[in-house]
């Protein structure tokens, strides 16, 4: 029987399948039919693509290898094989596309991409010098592996792995600048897959279904390892599919999985059916939620869903306890000090007020950025020492996160320091103006934003995808906004756009850059903007005309600079 007591290493976890017939790895194939491979088989094809990584890593090369694949089964086999040889993996993602996927190919100085045929297109014509390409469906990349067939765990490394060896080179998303690849050790990853298996109890009868994609930290950290320390089968689906999520949960027996960003919402979005509950599932980790829709979740599909936070980079994790209140994410961890800061004076906001119910009263006062002021688990970034010092200035690291803190140290998420808003005067954070719009029963989807006011500063605009059926009523809208008690004065939405979809980058998250571009003038979307009266009323040719030469009358541009 497994343990969860935290290992060494990923190739010490990897290597420990071996001799485990069980069920460990499902999927489905090209012909759409459900495979099921045991724990022995991926431990064995991990060893044999270990074997080859080592005679092909040319001598002297940074041991990085570039993994460009939706979510198939050579996916976990190459970060297995990166494990047990003592080399890394860089997930490239593939929504990324010309110079910019180049870059980050070269970046990360991988000398051997892996990739499938229907992400050839997104390569030709690059300048890849010294990258060997690998793809995984075809007769060659078959041929190369078959003389290590008989490779063990251990039998090929680069270099021995331990707790300091460099597993992942994962890139971290952001609203401006290339985007930054954050190391992460064997060590630490290890770590992170046991705290997780322990927190929610992983053990080998779990099948951890795996939606979210795999070159992005949230699925491997939070799905595929806390499997791998439990002895859980892995589940995985190529690209997440909202119509087809209950289908595979019921197919695999899955127990676990993890989300981000908008796929609770396209869950929810889709029909319902007198079967939503016929399922095994018992639990939903990720983040960014919310309140209102993890409710609706758990209340249509019986499934509980904990919020999470830790990123990629390790800085600064909070750890939820059993008493941790609605809404909240939990305390700091034991011998963590993290704090939520006013950026602009450098000192600690005071806490959080809240009424009965939970609302936010004082947010313009208590909401800053988190910072961990005591002990970091980051490891940096590959090649960027100017983001490593930004992130770690004064001494502290610097989350990028706001945060508000109640009288008990309960740490509530208020979205990206991206993501905040000056309305006359005013810091509001778009995650809490969100959760209240969520509530309004026509809103399947809400993004907050940014906008230029005409004078100074931002104005609040507000995207919004309907429920079907729904139509935006302006009235009962602005009925809707007068009756929450904890909108404040600054946070009703000077703008709405009204989206058929939200939309969302390769993780699912709300691509709020193309959100934030757009600004007002987003045609063929509908937008309404408040009148003086407190209403609303479509922004039609007029209107804009008006508005705009307010914006030249005061030298202003109507669009934010990033």
């Amino acid at each position: 029987m497994r343990t969860t007591t935290a290992p060494e290493t990923v190739a010490e976890l990897t290597a420990r399948q071996w001799g485990d017939h069980r069920p460990g790895l499902m999927y489905e194939d090209a012909d759409a039919e459900r495979r099921v491979l045991t724990h022995h088989r991926t431990a064995q094809e991990a060893a044999a693509r270990a074997a080859l990584l080592v005679d092909l890593m040319p001598p002297g090369a940074e041991p990085h290898i570039g993994v460009l694949l939706d979510n198939t089964p050579e996916f976990p086999f190459w970060l297995g094989a990166a494990a047990l040889a003592g080399a890394a993996v860089a997930g490239i993602n593939p929504t990324r596309r010309g110079p910019e996927l180049a870059r980050d190919i070269l970046h990360t100085e991988c000398r051997i991409l892996v990739t499938e045929r229907a992400h050839l297109p997104l390569l030709r014509g690059l300048d890849l010098p010294g990258v060997r390409l690998l793809i995984t469906d075809t007769e060659e990349y078959a041929a190369l592996l078959a003389p290590y067939a008989a490779a063990k765990p251990g039998d090929a490394v680069l270099s021995a792995p331990g707790p300091a060896t460099r597993l992942l080179l994962y890139f971290t998303s952001g609203s401006t600048g290339a985007p930054k690849a954050a190391v992460c050790t064997q060590g630490r990853l290890a770590g992170a897959g046991a705290s997780l298996a322990r927190s929610f109890s992983v053990g080998e009868d779990d099948v951890h279904y795996v939606c979210m994609p795999l070159f992005h930290g949230n699925a491997v950290i939070a799905d595929w390892l806390p499997a791998l320390v439990g002895g859980a089968a892995v589940a995985l689906r190529r690209r997440f599919s909202a119509s087809s999520f209950l289908d595979d949960v019921r197919a695999y027996g899955a127990t676990y999985f993890t989300y981000v960003g908008r796929a609770i919402q396209y869950l929810l979005a889709t029909p319902p059916t007198p079967h939503d509950r016929a399922h095994s599932l018992r639990l939903g980790f990720g983040t960014e939620a919310g309140a209102v829709d993890a409710a609706r979740f758990a209340e249509r599909f019986g499934v509980r869903l904990v919020e999470g936070y830790g990123a990629t980079e390790g800085g600064a994790s909070v750890q939820r306890t059993p008493d941790t209140p609605p809404g909240a994410l939990g305390r700091a961890g034991a011998g963590d000090d993290l704090a939520v800061i006013d950026p602009e004076t450098g000192r600690e906001c005071p806490p959080a007020e809240l009424d009965a119910e939970g609302r936010l009263l004082n947010g313009s006062a208590s909401i800053g950025e988190l910072v961990n002021r005591g002990r970091s688990l980051f490891e940096g970034y590959w090649r960027n020492p100017d983001a490593e010092a930004a992130r770690t200035r004064d001494g502290w690291y610097w989350t990028g996160d706001l945060f508000f803190r109640d009288a008990e140290g309960f740490l509530y998420f208020a979205g990206r320091t991206d993501d905040r808003l000056r309305v006359d005067s005013e810091n509001l954070a778009a995650a809490v103006i969100e959760n209240i719009l969520a509530r309004w029963p026509a809103a399947a989807a809400v993004a907050v934003y940014a906008v230029p006011d005409e004078v100074a500063g931002d104005q609040v605009m507000a995207a919004v995808s309907l429920r079907e059926g729904a139509r935006f009523d302006p009235d009962a809208f602005t009925a809707f906004l007068a009756a929450q008690p904890d909108l404040g004065t600054k946070m009703s939405p000077r703008y709405v756009r009204i989206v058929p979809d939200m939309p969302v980058t390769a993780t699912n998250k709300v691509h709020r850059v193309s959100l934030r571009r757009a600004g007002f003038r987003c045609a063929p979307d509908p937008v309404w903007h408040r009148t003086p009266t407190g209403g609303y009323a479509p922004l039609d040719a007029p209107a804009l005309s008006t508005l705009l030469a307010q914006y030249e009358a005061h030298g202003r541009s109507p669009l934010l600079n990033h």
